[in-house]
């Protein structure tokens, strides 16, 4: 084929409309191949002989969109030195926009003997492997734009493009399972009926299906193994067109956004695919070992690894580091993406062994015009030392509130103590965010994510139930802070039916009113259960899937989380920009405070009551005449007054509501007791509140 020297930059693989620019880094190749492949895998191999700063580059001027590709590396095999070029493998490019197809369990993909790691094997990996392949990277996209929702405003709801379209019946067969499908006019109403603003899809990047779950049937399903940072997964494209997935992707984005839906990736920049030393070579360990992993000082064999994975990114590279940073400016200027969740995000903190909140990794997102724009949330944790940082990230990130969710699940099963750390997660977490100048929106509130239990399995199990796992148990956390209502799994028990309904809703309604920015896991607000299974990562089945036929219970869970969500975004005392200020410092224009603490009896609460152990019952009042900040006009923000009677005690309590400086007159709005009846009440009051019950009263702003 005819060549020219190409260019250094990008990197990657850029078609131009008549040719395509290959780019690659290497720092310790002493030869790099292009090699392009046809539909059989056969090979044209273009030695690229110009290279600039250790990128080798090549044009082509035949190749267009649709090319599969790959490379081949000559260099040095010195395990113990960390050096594992081996040019028997076809290695993937690491800014690849697409990929095709997936891993084969073959022992071509390992370099290594299996009688002695240290020595080269050999065997050809171009059947195996997945290959890269040039996209066009022209896309229509009439004038989209971001929803641009503030965090104040937001409402995210974690969903899994799989999961959430397999079972829909109005999504068509053909459809289910892909960017299509999420973008289907049925999954679309679904989301705004329910009135969330943002969409956080679990990972998307191309990752590898682990050919140990394959051996065992099974499948990676929730996608934490990433092996191609630019490129939307190829299994989700309805389309098998070579390269398609990128112009679906941006359809569903555009289809989101015409409906006024952000849209957040899950992404782990903390590790990838490749596994640890004994892992196979796909690409970062082919390509320049050293350059891309983190390895054990004193013995660069092995992998320092505080993933649990196998391996983490060397964060103090400058090429990890400029990895990251232009895959994230990609998904947000070519793919129209809203913002990221970095999965393990205490792991991008260890530019050395510690965790660094200024580290390198965080001055360049901080210092980038184009991603420090966009919604930054972090998953302040890893398993290495010192990896737990919740509150610990600089200013511009949300982090995922551990403690909310623990404190959140153990208040309402009844923990003794509890209150006092409800009361500070329910006022927005400003012992965790306000010393550092954040603000509440730091705060992703949550009770349930994608690891771990649904909501309702969360008020139906006190054990895990992972069998399906093939793990013996070993998976998934143990530490649950679930309680069952009094039978393990299924009942036809009434009352336990009628409990467990109960105390979704009661964590529905704290989410809601919470100040902070909350996250719904798809699904809990249908019911979705997944038979007490803890960890669905290897589930791609009905177990994990979203089912879509409701039952009379399910559909009126649907409704009240319909009515809570749009509670919220109606009244932005919910979702105030600050932190609340309490009796001691008066807010606003107003007399009152702009959060007060009641007992049952309306009195404020003392030192002495919220210590007690066993309290567990409390009136929270929301003064919407004192919210400080102002509107976007710059118009100062009044609000309706807004009171939570919280019962999370085993027996029914009586309110006795505040006097009337505080509201005369007072509609229940919530009642998570399943009472549509929803009554008046006026200052003074007595609101007979029954078991593990949580109401919302509203008083109309002048009444």
């Amino acid at each position: 084929m005819e060549t020219r020297p190409g260019k250094a930059y990008p990197l990657g693989a850029t078609f131009d409309g008549t040719g395509t620019n290959f780019a690659i880094y290497s720092s310790v190749a002493t030869s790099v191949t292009l090699c392009l492949l046809d539909e059989k895998r056969n090979e044209i191999r273009i030695p690229m002989t110009e290279v600039d700063a250790y990128v080798w580059h090549v044009y082509v001027p035949q190749v267009r969109a649709g090319q599969r590709y790959g490379y081949r590396i000559e260099g040095p095999w010195d395990p113990a030195n960390g050096l594992r070029c081996d040019s028997s493998k076809l290695l993937l490019d690491p800014y690849a926009k697409a990929i095709e197809g997936q891993l084969s369990d073959s022992l071509d993909l390992l370099s290594y003997q299996a009688n002695d790691p240290l020595k080269l094997k050999g065997g050809d990996s171009s059947k195996a492997t997945m290959l890269s392949i040039v996209v066009n990277p022209f896309f229509d996209w009439e004038g989209d734009h971001s929803p641009g929702h503030d965090y104040s405003e937001s409402i995210i709801y974690e969903a899994h493009v799989k999961g959430m379209t397999m079972r829909h019946p109005d999504v068509p067969k053909e459809l289910r399972g892909t960017y299509a499908g999420m973008a289907h006019p049925a999954i679309i109403e679904h989301l705004t009926k329910l009135g969330v603003t943002t969409v956080e899809l679990m990972p998307i990047h191309q990752f590898t299906n682990d050919t140990t779950l394959q051996a065992k049937g099974l499948s990676n399903y929730w996608g934490y193994n990433t092996i191609g940072y630019f490129a939307p997964h190829n299994a989700y494209a309805a389309s098998k067109e070579p390269g398609a997935q990128v112009s679906e992707f941006k359809a569903m984005v555009k289809a989101l956004h015409a409906a006024n839906i952000e849209v957040i990736l899950d992404v782990v920049y903390n590790h990838t695919a490749e596994g640890n030393h004994m892992g196979p070579t796909l690409s970062f360990r082919g390509i320049d070992n050293p350059s891309y992993y983190r390895l054990v000082d004193g013995d660069r064999q092995h992998y320092f690894d505080t993933t649990g994975t196998g391996n983490s990114l060397l964060m103090s590279s400058p090429q990890v580091l400029q990895l990251i940073m232009d895959s994230l400016r990609y998904w947000v200027t070519e793919m129209h993406v809203d913002g990221f969740r970095f999965d393990l995000a205490s792991t991008l903190a260890r530019q050395f062994a510690e965790v660094d909140r200024l580290s390198a990794f965080f001055d360049l997102i901080h210092q980038d015009p184009v991603v420090s724009q966009v919604k930054l949330i972090a998953e302040p944790w890893d398993v290495g030392s010192d990896g737990y940082q919740v509150g610990g990230f600089p200013p511009l990130w949300s982090e995922w509130n551990g403690k909310y969710r623990d404190t959140v699940r153990d208040f309402w099963r009844g923990e003794f103590s509890s209150l006092p750390g409800f009361a500070s997660r329910l006022a927005g977490s400003s012992d965790l965010y306000g010393t550092t100048g954040r603000k509440p929106m730091a705060s992703i509130n949550f009770v349930i994510a994608h690891d771990g239990f649904t909501l309702r399995d969360l008020v139906s199990y006190n054990e895990k139930h992972n069998e399906a796992n093939g793990e013996g148990g070993a998976d998934g956390a143990n530490d649950n802070r679930s309680w069952n209502c009094g039978a393990e799994g299924d009942t036809d028990d009434k009352e336990i039916i009628e409990l467990r309904y109960r105390q979704q809703r009661n964590f529905l309604t704290t989410l809601m009113f919470s100040q902070g920015v909350p996250m719904i896991a798809h699904g809990d607000e249908l019911g979705r259960t997944q038979r007490g299974n803890n960890n669905v990562y290897c589930q791609d089945n009905e177990l994990s899937w979203i089912n879509w036929d409701l039952d009379e219970h399910d559909y009126k869970l649907l409704r009240f989380t319909r009515h809570l969500i749009h509670l919220r975004r109606d009244h932005p005392v919910m979702r105030r920009r600050r932190f609340l200020e309490g009796p001691a410092k008066r807010g606003g224009e107003s007399d009152l405070a702009e959060i007060e603490w009641f007992t049952p009896s309306g009195t404020h609460m003392t030192e002495e009551e919220w210590n007690q152990p066993w309290a567990r019952s409390t009136m929270v009042f929301y003064n919407g005449d004192a919210i400080r900040e102002p509107d976007a006009n710059g118009q100062r923000i009044l609000d309706d007054d807004f009171l939570l009677l919280i019962n999370a005690a085993p027996e029914a309590v009586d309110f006795t509501l505040p006097d009337a400086k505080y509201g005369h007159l007072w509609h229940t709005v919530v009642d998570t007791g399943g009472d549509d009846d929803r009554k008046d009440y006026r200052s003074g009051d007595t609101v007979h509140v029954g078991p593990r019950t949580a109401y919302i009263l509203r008083n109309p702003r002048g009444l």
